[in-house]
């Protein structure tokens, strides 16, 4: 009698926390007072892929020889959920995009001379990367691309459009999905691309309807000539190797979208304690308290489906329906939460200086990037065997 003994999943050990905390003041006070003033001004500072590289942000999982940290997945979700107090959706996107789905798959299956020249470089923050797998006829479908990789000696000669690429303005090299064999996903290699090629060329940075400060850009690959070293993993054995990669940005999806409800609804009940109507504060009404009551419960439940995910992809379990699952429903919830929150800020919460104004503009694209809502549905469909 009179023991105390830890019950339940705790993913977060003191260590964790130690990093979250980190994480969380350095998006509060550093990031967050920027956020509305980077998103005026169509970008964020480019500089600040060394800040995160300094504090450790890229390298969270790599090997310590090319200058990460080899720590658990847990550090990367503490990361990510911390990173929405930047405020700032398309810094989130970028910092995410560069370390979390462009540069994981070099660490994975890159050569010692790939990771030195690319993977290395990417973590000190020293080179940008963008994950270039879109185009203008293929989303979703991957097996669907066009863009060709021709063998020519020790070359690879390159040819075709990537669409939708965040970073693609700024990047120094993609990792990108071409075709190197013949029609269908058995034709698919990966391939790391500088961008500093003769024939590369940004043919236009996209106007969004959010995420602002995130260079989004269709780009163009005329005769470009690059190293066949420089095919990552095994030649036309890449579809699978994109499929694999999406099951980070997907989990990572899912737990921005959870992050995102939570700060939302917290925002939500401060903005609804201080402000009156009718002689009480907002929240004090049945509506509302209900309402939060039922987004808080759903919340709750979206963070313990996206952990269960994160607890089998840490483990290197295999977790495809779990991943597709979190993100299905983390970010189709996340459209709600948004819609409410914004409700209750009443005519505040349509000016773009607060920040649900923009919270809501922006998680609309959690059910597009990465694979869409029905992409995820089909998934799920066919893991249940329907």
């Amino acid at each position: 009698m009179g023991e105390t003994r830890k019950t339940g999943f705790e993913p977060f050990g003191e260590d964790h926390q130690a990093f979250r905390r980190t994480v969380r003041a350095f998006c509060e006070q550093e990031l967050a007072p920027h956020a509305k003033e980077w998103d005026d001004a169509g970008a964020f500072p480019k500089s600040l892929f060394r800040t995160f590289a300094e504090l450790g942000l890229f390298g969270i999982r790599h090997d310590p020889a090319y200058g990460g940290s080899g720590l658990d997945y847990w550090y990367v979700v503490a990361y990510a959920e911390e990173l929405v107090r930047c405020r700032n959706s398309g810094l989130m996107a970028g910092m995410l995009v560069h370390g979390e789905m462009a540069i994981p798959v070099i660490g994975e299956i890159g050569t010692d001379e790939q990771k030195r020249e690319f993977l290395g470089p990417a973590i000190r923050g020293e080179r940008i990367a963008a994950l270039a797998i879109s185009e203008p006829d293929a989303g979703s479908d991957v097996a669907a691309i066009r863009t060709t990789a021709r063998r020519d000696g020790d070359d690879l000669v390159v040819n075709g459009s990537k669409m939708w690429i965040t970073n693609g303005a700024r990047a120094d090299f993609l990792t990108m999905a071409v075709r190197t064999g013949g029609p269908g996903h058995e034709g698919i290699s990966l391939l790391l691309f500088p961008t500093d090629v003769k024939g590369f060329a940004v043919s236009k940075v996209l106007e969004k309807v959010g995420n602002p400060s995130s260079d989004t850009a269709v780009l163009y690959f005329e005769d470009c000539r690059v190293p066949a070293r420089w095919l990552l993993g095994e030649e036309n054995q890449g579809f699978y190797h994109v499929m694999a990669n999406f099951q980070g940005e997907r989990l990572v999806a899912a737990v921005q979208a959870v992050a995102a409800m939570q700060l939302m609804v917290d925002d939500a009940i401060r903005y609804g304690e201080e402000r009156t109507a009718f002689g009480r504060p907002i929240v004090k009404f049945q509506a509302w308290r209900h309402r939060l009551a039922e987004h808080l419960t759903a919340i709750e439940a979206a963070r313990w489906l996206t952990y269960r995910a994160c607890d089998l992809f840490d483990r290197g379990e295999p977790a495809v329906k779990e991943i597709s699952m979190a993100k299905l429903f983390a970010c189709e919830l996340a459209q709600r939460v948004a819609y409410d929150c914004m409700q209750l800020h009443g005519g505040m919460g349509y000016v773009l200086e607060t920040d649900i104004a923009r919270a809501w503009r922006d998680i609309r694209v959690l059910t597009i990037a990465g694979g869409t809502s029905e992409i995820m549905k089909e998934i799920v469909s066919r893991a249940a065997g329907l």
